[in-house]
């Protein structure tokens, strides 16, 4: 017979150790990795004033966490512009791109747990609804293979509030969705990892996030660790 004496401690616990964590971490970007969502609004009012078109903050935060051409077909009808939604999402990466590669503004505590996560060999994926060519300058900052897989707008058919973002990058890291945790800062993206099957840790910052039955709240990253996520 296995003698299991070795591997628990004299209260028969499982020892404190790599088992405990998650088997994965997904994390959303804009608003959760890096606070961009500035950068995406000072870029709509730039093309409401550009083509005559109006906004406002109301409508700039209604797009939070949506998939970039659902954002498009929202601008065109509500900024009122005549561009397609393809033109009106080229044009905003243009100016966010643009920002970004002059200063990546890193939410608190998101690159030490991150950087903590890969010490602890705990599989890291990026799950964004923003496009391949805007998360490029963000991960140059970053050390190579920090992200095992990255799930973009432009990879998937339906983005967020959809699951399918989330059921993808737990089928690339060959992990099941109830044993991850997905990382987000939107209700539409606690939605998708939610349906998922994902434990949701929520960190609220331009928009509220509703209670949800597998969702857990902070309200900062900082401080925040692999053994903090673990005891989740």
């Amino acid at each position: 017979m296995l003698n299991t004496a070795a591997s628990r401690d004299p209260a028969g616990q499982p020892p404190e150790g790599r088992q405990r964590f998650p088997k994965a971490v997904l994390w959303d970007m804009d608003g959760t990795l890096v606070d961009t969502e500035p950068y995406w609004i000072a870029t709509e009012y730039e093309m409401a004033e550009k083509y005559g078109g109006t906004w406002s903050d109301e409508h700039a935060l209604n797009l939070v966490g949506n998939a970039l051409l659902e954002s498009g077909v929202y601008i065109r009808v509500h900024m009122g512009i005549d561009l397609t939604p393809q033109e009106i999402v080229d044009e905003l990466l243009d100016g966010v791109v643009e920002r970004v590669r002059e200063s990546v503004p890193w939410r608190p505590g998101a690159r030490e747990l991150l950087a903590d996560l890969v010490a602890n060999d705990v599989p890291c994926a990026l799950v964004t609804m923003s496009w391949q060519r805007f998360v490029e300058p963000i991960l140059e900052h970053l050390p190579p293979d920090t992200f095992a897989t990255i799930v973009t707008g432009d990879r998937v058919e339906f983005g967020k509030p959809h699951p399918e973002p989330y059921l993808t990058a737990a089928a690339e890291l060959d992990v099941a969705p109830e044993d991850c945790i997905a990382i987000e800062d939107s209700n539409t993206g606690a939605k998708s990892g939610e349906a998922a099957g994902c434990l949701v840790l929520c960190v609220p910052n331009h928009v509220p996030i509703l209670e949800g039955e597998r969702r857990v709240f902070r309200d900062t990253l900082v401080g925040m660790s692999a053994a903090d996520l673990a005891a989740l």
